[in-house]
């Protein structure tokens, strides 16, 4: 699934094409992508103007002239290609008036959904990027859990995924099942460190292509070649030599070194 990085890489990728851009017709070859609504969706976006291509978590936010939004949630297999063909996997095709973006999702979980001014996606927490120390702390200390289920939950901070938990846990020395509300200053200080440093240097490789994810341009994320434990269960750790620990948290794959991950 595109994770925050994913999404900003693509965001920056497109925003330089479409802001500006009017929108001369929309089609969608899915009604799912449309929320089953296809036909109300493509008259809303007739004629409207792209003023700026924003991003929440995971969510990337098509500012329209008029104050609306075009939201638009890749989810796990979704891709958003300038200028692609309209191929076997694309599900809508946005027509400008001086280029085109196609929407490909195979697995057909990826959503556009229209708001209205004032209105945005719901249930999200702070964008993780955007996240002071203080804030951040606030967020973690007032909940029971285990540390990784609260970050994956998006009503408590926006953008984080499976990849980059893990490799943030790792770099701040951190157990998945660690309690959230027991972290010290020190470990929290270290852990949102952490997340802010992994999600800049994977958003400079251009995020992570374990799969099919790929730019606006098509061209293939850097980040994986620099996992120090996502996908490397029985590999030597990078720091200590033992292997890498894989079990299942929040029925997601999560990688771990016992050694340097402590509870």
């Amino acid at each position: 699934m595109p994770e925050l990085p994913e999404v900003e890489t693509i965001r920056r990728t497109l925003a330089c094409r479409v802001e500006g851009r009017r929108i001369r017709a929309a089609w969608f070859l899915s009604p799912l992508v449309a929320d089953g609504r296809p036909e109300v969706l493509s008259a809303r976006l007739k004629g409207a103007r792209i003023e700026r291509l924003d991003r929440l978590g995971k969510h990337l936010l098509a500012r329209l002239e008029g104050g609306a939004t075009l939201d638009i949630h890749l989810r796990m297999t979704g891709k958003l290609l300038w200028n692609g063909e309209a191929g076997r996997w694309a599900r809508a095709v946005i027509e400008l008036d001086e280029g085109r973006v196609v929407f490909e999702d195979i697995r057909q979980f990826g959503r556009m959904r229209w708001w209205g001014e004032g209105e945005g996606p719901a249930g999200l927490g702070p964008d993780a990027l955007g996240l002071s120390l203080r804030e951040f702390a606030a967020r973690l200390k007032g909940r029971r859990g285990r540390v990784k289920p609260l970050l994956l939950n998006q009503a408590v901070v926006a953008g984080l995924g499976n990849i980059y938990v893990d490799e943030a846990l790792f770099r701040a020395g951190i157990h998945p099942l660690a309690q959230a509300r027991r972290l010290g200053l020190t470990r929290m200080r270290r852990l949102h460190e952490a997340i802010m440093m992994v999600l800049n240097e994977a958003i400079e490789a251009g995020g992570s292509s374990i799969a099919d994810y790929v730019d606006a341009e098509g061209a293939r994320g850097g980040f994986q070649e620099w996992h120090q434990v996502y996908g490397r269960a029985g590999l030597p750790c990078v720091r200590c030599a033992a292997p890498v620990q894989r079990m299942v948290v929040s029925q997601r794959g999560t990688h771990y070194c016992r050694v340097c991950q402590r509870r």
